[in-house]
This record gives C-alpha cells, structure tokens and sequence, in this order.
C-alpha cells in the first residue's frame, strides 16, 4: 500500500521538475535506438526545420504532436525511431551575411543552438546522436554523390531553359515559388523572366508512378488532391498542322505546328490556333507585317509569371496576338488564324494548342475578344442558354462524327489521325522537370566542371566533397562570391588535366530535404549516404508530421528521390514512397492571421515555460482544438492547463480528500474503476485517431470524478484509488511527461516512460444499464433505466407500465410502436 505524507510542504515547481528530468532523458539516453533493437520498429519524423533561431508556437505545436507519438508508442512496447535534424541551407543566413559581412555558416550555427535548447525545453524527445545538418561536409558529401549518380543515370542535365529570375534574391526560382501576383514569395519582387543554363532532375519519368502511388498512402485527402493537380495528367491526342497563308497555301519553308488536346472529338469545330509566346517557331510563322506587334507581345508576355499568365484575368483582346499565318485544320481542309497568347505555356503539352471557342469558355472570350467565328460541335441541352457548352451531348456539324456519344468520338478522332500519319494517342503531364540550379552561395555545390575539350564533367566521387570557401565577400548586389572567387572558379579537369572551371550554381535547398529521412536510418555510415539494410530496417516513415504549405514541393519531390534511389540500387528496391502516414497540422494565428517573422505577430513560449511551464504548454496546444485545424493564439487556454495540472499533482500526492483505506469494495469503487477503464478505451481510440482535444478534455472529466471520489464521506478504497491515480498518470505520460515522470518516481520509483501502456479491462467497459428515452409522437415525454441487453417486448412492457407514460396516454390507442432498444423507444398514437 502506498503512504500519503502530507507534512511535505513542496509545491509543484514545474520549472525546477521538467530541467531535471529533461537533463535524465539526454543524460541517460532514454530514446535512443539501434538499428538491430530487437522491438517492433516505428519511425516518426516531424519534417526538420529552417534554424531561425528560438522556437516560436508553430514549433511548439508541431513537436508536441509528435513527441506524444513517440512516448505513447514506446509505452506501447516499440522501439521508435525519432531523429531530428536541421535544414541548415537557405536564403535568410546568406542575406543576413550580406547584411553583417558575417559568414552563412557563423549565423546557421549560432541558431542551431538556439533552435536545440529551445525544442528540449518543451520536453520534446529525440535521438539526438543521429542528428544531421544540410550545411555539414558530410551531408554535403552525400548529396554531391546522390546528384552524381542521378547525373549518370540520366536523371539529372543541362539545358538552356526560361527560368523565373528574382532580381532581389539574385536567383531562379521555381514555379512554385512565384506567387500568384508575379512577385517572389521570400522578397516580394517582381519576378522577371530569363534564358539561363539550368540544372534539372527528371522528375517527369516518374510522373505516372508518383499519380498511381498516391492511393495506397494513408495521407490527407486534400494532399493528395494538390499532388494529382500538380502532376496534372492528361489524355488526348497530339497532331501535326501545316502552316499555310491566308489562301491555305503552304508555307515556303514547309513548316507545321504540333498540338495537344484532350478533345480530339472536337476538332471539326477549331476555328483558330494559338502557341505559347515562347515556341521556338514564332519567329519563323510570323509575317513581316505582324513582326512589330508580335515581338511587342512577347517581350510583354515575357514579364510575366506563369501563374499570372493561367489567371483569368486582363482583357483577352490585348493577351493575344495574329501572327499572319494560318494552319491547316486536318478535319475540315481548311486553314485557320494562328495566334499567340499568353495563357498558353510552352512547358505543357507542345506549347501549341487547337482552339475549339464552341466549347470551352476561354477560347469563347477569345474568339469574341478577335472576331473569330464559332462552330458547336457537341449539342447542348434544348434549355442551354449560356455561351460555350462543356457537357456531353451527340456530335453534330462534325461530318463522320455526327451523332457519336464522347468516347466513340475520341477514339474515331484519333484513329483518324493515326491512319494519316499526323497524329497519335499521347498522355501529358502537367508536372514539369525539378529546376534545382540557384545562382546563391549558401547551399550545396553542384559538383561538375566545365571543360573546353571534354565539356561537363563530373567531379570524381573521392574528390568529394565540394565546398564553398570561407574567405568570401558578400556583396550587397547579392550575387553569389562564388563567381568571383578565383581559386574555387579556376581548377583542372578531372579527365584530361587541363584548365576548367567549376560550376557555380548550387542546388535548390529542396535537394537537401530530399533524402534526409534515409540519412537518419544510417547517419554514421561513411561508405554511402545510407544502407540499404539501414534504410530497410526503418521504412517506409510509419508517421510524418509537418504544414500542409509542403503539400507539393517538399513531398513530391521527397517521393522522387525514394522511386529514383530505389531504381538506381541505392535505397531498398521495394521502397516506393518515404511516408505511410502524413499528418499537416494547422497553422497557429493571433487576431485572425497566421504567426509569422514577417510580420513580427510571433509569441515565444519563453515567458510561458518560465512561467506555467512546458507541460502546461503542451497540454494547451493539444486541448485547443482538433490538431489539424487552424488555431487562434488568443482562444488557447495556458491557465486552464496549469491548474489542471496543479489538481492532479495535488490528488497523486494525497493532498485532496480523505486517508485512502483496505475495506470491501463499495459500489462507489466499481463505479470510479469503470470510469477509469473507459477512460483508457476512449484515450486509445482518441490517439489512433488524432483526437487529441478530446483526450485532454477526458483527462479533466475523469479527473472530476475522482476529486468527488476521494472527497466523499466513505474514505477511497487504497487499491482502487492507486489503480485510479496510477494509470491516469500512465495515460498522461505523453502529453504531460514532466509532472507524470516526477510523480510516478515518487510514488512507485522508476521512470514512467519505460512502463507499459494501460489496457482496458473488458469487463469493466459492459455497461449494466442504459437510460432508455420513451417518446409520445416523436416528442421525449419519459426516461427509464433499463438493463443494457433489454430486448424489443421488455422496452415496450416497461415504457407503457410507466405511471407517467399511461396518464400521457390517457388511453388513447397506439398505432404503431417503433423500437430502438436499448436507446429509445417511440409511441405513435
């Protein structure tokens, strides 16, 4: 039996509890795993974080969520993986080092310190001995060899590309990183664009598998949806049409255009083509009365972004241009205008489409906007009144079409094109290749040279790795020191020895963040960036946390490294994808917009942990609300957690109600241990399922009942009350992991952590009895206690020899009765 000394006058003191045991869970090594452990394996991962220094609410949040995981799964008896790391590349250390003269690596390091201390303050667990940092030589070794070996594979080359250039970062930048205003999503400048020699990894090979995989993820389906949007795949067909002049006579040069469409079906009603204003045959199309207007279009379309080109907005007669050509529509015979437009991209399809105004609404405001003629060729409804029709209907003014439904049309269509040689099935995405150049200094060096006689050529794997040089000067134009640093620039070719230079663009940060989940598996490996063995005994990531704002850049291109690693003989070949389950929380707001830097609304949870301390923190940002949700700074109840905490530090140290006595168990003690037992059931079903307001919200209700419990005027029954004290502090060891700790060790010794999680006794969650409800007409007109197996004639029998029931029913006759039992029951009279 435990003893309850109430002479101790120490008073919970959650500042002086969470240092020690934080300093005995790194001390000790509480969390550290093998590769070889011989437990069933889990793997949890919060997606690593930029270093800006201190952890702000959204860290907290988010390592919370996954800290409960960590120690409610080892509880469960698994050995749990959960490294942590930091994503060390980035713009704001090489601007701050433009501001300061200070170099990338001196700010990066100062707020990995920052950003560590702060996350063990708020009680967060990781295995710290497998830590990695994107700036490292040695992850930067790994990364340079992972780019060469994509490089020999064919993965990863080289072209001259229009790239979206930001005059104030002073780098490329990819779609995704353009906002929909046209302006840099870091700077906010107006994005320009430039041709530029570009590196890129072929992501598109992979288009068809990174789509098909997507089902078997245990994701967010909203996720999901932004992936197979980004990857946009499409089905039609892809044809030849011969450029001619206005009398449909050939152009003198022979040229012809290629276009994709989805709706082959509908071409007899093409009454115009348009190509991007960057097809390589607009020069050659356009006719000298047309070239001033023409070249005035492009250099205009060329300042604007892809996003802003997509938008349905501007006026559509100044968004297009005539070239004075004309193609040859292979339905009808006839030639139609060829235009350019803005909203046509050269890096979808051909950059070349058909136009079919009849029935799609932007050719219609196209075609309305250019005097263009419009011909149906799918029948609308008698009742369509509106302009361009998108539905399905019979074919008509389509010749050899007519009558056909849409898929007999299709497949007639591009049979047609295939026996005349022009045109065939084809599949597009919309996903393009990864862009991973940056003209920047602070990020990992590709690692190629350029030589005069034997032109790219990689830099051996034993020279590895390449780093950038400290003895730099940062200049305030923001260019990159690398290219004027002449001993990194000037070096020999590794083929032939004689004078080259290195590359001097780096990769995309998004590389770094690509694989570092397989790194963990296997940090210490020196032979490879991981084994494959390693990596086999951790993945897939059983659970990864992070915001959904990585729901395409990040994830898809984790993806494609996993698949293309995989291929390549690098990681295991059966691991396809890197996350079996994905969980985005919601972001953190205060006064109805998001927390963040930029706009100087951050609250740091210094003043709280000094304070209320990091349980209190905690168990605030899990009872706010459902995790996934959005949460507003200013509805999170930190003093409500702390005096839930005070109340269960008081009852597991016997300060509240009377001495806990050995007697017969009374009905009040079956009672607080049926409660406790579905206490266990509800916080088991709760955490499977993410549930973890609601958990929070049980913790107090049972809590609630055993302050009644221990203050009624039976004294509590010594083991009952144990048991009850006990596993409430089991159940709340992953949320609240410091008090928990604090008060097992006292009461029972040990560490809390290393116990097994409760189990719920089944026959103790069998209820004995229901409240039945009895309604009149569908109106509650009584409520009756009735054994919880009653059957269908028993709930009649007792609902009608209810005295309140008969005077309702004043002897009225019952027409029908429908029974629910043991829930319900409802007279019809």
């Amino acid at each position: 039996m435990l003893t309850y000394d109430r002479r101790m006058a120490d008073g919970y003191d959650p500042q002086a509890i969470e240092r020690r045991w934080q300093q005995v869970w790194e001390s000790t090594g509480t969390y550290e795993v093998d590769n070889d452990d011989p437990r069933p394996h889990w793997y949890t991962l919060c997606m690593y974080p930029y270093p800006s220094g201190s952890a702000h609410m959204g860290h907290v949040r988010n390592y919370t969520f996954g800290d409960v995981i960590v120690r409610y799964r080892t509880m469960q008896g698994y050995a749990v993986l959960s490294p942590m790391g930091f994503d060390s590349f980035g713009l704001p250390a090489e601007n701050a080092a433009i501001r300061t003269g200070r170099h990338p690596r001196e700010f990066t390091d100062e707020r990995i310190v920052q950003l560590r201390s702060s996350i063990l303050r708020i009680g967060a667990v990781y295995e710290w001995r497998r830590q990695v940092t994107s700036h490292s030589p040695e992850y930067q070794r790994w990364t340079q060899w992972i780019f060469l070996r994509l490089l020999e594979s064919g993965l990863a080359y080289r072209r001259n590309a229009p790239v979206n250039w930001c005059p104030g970062c002073q780098t490329v930048l990819a779609n995704e990183q353009v906002l929909a205003d046209g302006t840099c999503e870091r700077s906010g400048d107006a994005v320009d664009k430039r041709d530029l020699e570009q590196w890129f990894f072929k992501i598109t090979d992979y288009a068809q598998q990174l789509l098909d995989d997507l089902d078997a993820l245990d994701w967010p389906e909203r996720v999901k949806t932004m992936q197979r949007n980004w990857i946009g795949r499409s089905e039609g067909a892809e044809f030849s049409m011969v450029v001619t002049d206005v009398d449909g006579a050939a152009h003198p040069e022979g040229l012809s255009i290629r276009v994709f469409t989805t709706r082959p079906d509908t071409s007899f009603g093409m009454t115009y083509a348009v190509m991007a204003p960057e097809h390589p045959a607009v020069a050659a199309v356009t006719t000298d009365d047309q070239r001033e207007a023409v070249q005035a279009f492009v250099a205009r379309a060329r300042q604007a972004s892809d996003v802003e080109r997509m938008s349905s907005e501007g006026s559509l007669d100044k968004r297009g241009v005539f070239t004075g050509s004309f193609v040859r529509n292979p339905f009808t015979g006839r030639s139609v205008p060829l235009y350019l437009a803005d909203y046509v991209l050269m890096g979808y399809g051909t950059g070349a489409i058909m136009a079919v105004p009849a029935e799609d609404q932007r050719d219609w405001d196209f075609a309305m906007a250019h005097g263009l003629p419009i011909v149906r060729t799918i029948e609308p409804p008698a009742d369509f009144d509106g302009e361009a029709y998108t539905g399905e209907g019979p074919h008509i003014n389509s010749d050899w079409l007519d009558g056909m439904g849409k898929q007999e049309a299709i497949a007639a269509a591009i049979g047609f094109l295939e026996r005349e040689g022009i045109g065939e099935h084809r599949i597009n995405y919309r996903l393009r290749d990864w862009l991973v150049s940056r003209q920047r200094f602070w990020g990992c060096p590709i690692p190629v040279v350029h030589c005069d006689s034997c032109g790219v050529v990689p830099v051996p794997a034993d020279q590895l790795p390449v780093l950038a040089p400290d003895d730099v000067e940062f200049l305030p134009t923001g260019e990159s020191p690398l290219r004027a640093h002449a001993e990194f620039l000037h070096t020999t070719c590794p083929r032939c020895g004689a004078p080259a230079q290195r590359e001097t663009d780096t990769m995309d940060t998004f590389v770094d963040s690509s694989w570092y989940f397989l790194r963990f598996t296997d940090p210490w490996n020196d032979e490879a960036p991981f084994s494959p063995e390693a990596a086999r005994a951790w993945l897939p990531v059983d659970q990864y946390i992070g915001g959904v704002e990585h729901a395409i850049l990040h994830l898809m291109y984790a993806r494609f490294f996993t698949k293309a690693l995989a291929d390549l003989g690098v990681a295991p070949p059966e691991l396809r994808e890197p996350f079996t389950r994905l969980f985005t929380q919601g972001m953190i707001r205060l006064g109805g917009d998001k927390m963040s830097k930029s706009k100087g609304n951050l609250v740091a949870p210094e003043e709280i942990l000094d304070t209320q301390g990091a349980d209190a923190l905690r168990l605030a940002h899990l009872f706010v609300g459902p995790p996934q949700d959005d949460v507003d700074w200013e509805g999170v109840g930190i003093d409500g957690c702390s005096r839930f905490l005070q109340r269960v530090w008081r009852l597991a140290r016997g300060e509240v109600g009377g001495l806990p006595v050995d007697r017969e168990h009374t009905d009040a003690d079956l009672a607080i241990r049926r409660a406790l037992h579905r206490l266990i059931a509800r916080v088991d079903e709760d955490f499977e399922r993410w549930s973890y307001n609601t958990v929070v919200a049980s913790f107090m209700e049972f809590t609630n009942e055993l302050h009644r419990y221990v203050q009624a005027d039976a004294a509590p029954e010594a083991g009952v009350l144990a048991e009850c004290i006990d596993t409430l502090l089991l159940l709340m060891a992953p949320m609240a992991p410091h008090i928990t700790a604090e008060l097992w060790e006292a009461r029972r010794g040990g560490h809390i952590h290393e116990q097994r999680w409760p189990t719920a006794d089944p026959a103790l969650l069998v209820v004995d009895t229901v409240t039945m409800v009895v309604q009149i007409n569908g109106k509650v007109r009584e409520r009756i206690e009735v054994p919880a197996g009653i059957d269908a004639g028993a709930a009649e029998e007792l609902a009608l020899t209810s005295a309140r029931v008969r005077e309702l029913l004043d002897g009225a006759t019952i027409r029908k009765v429908i029974c629910r039992p043991p829930n319900l029951i409802n007279l019809v009279i």
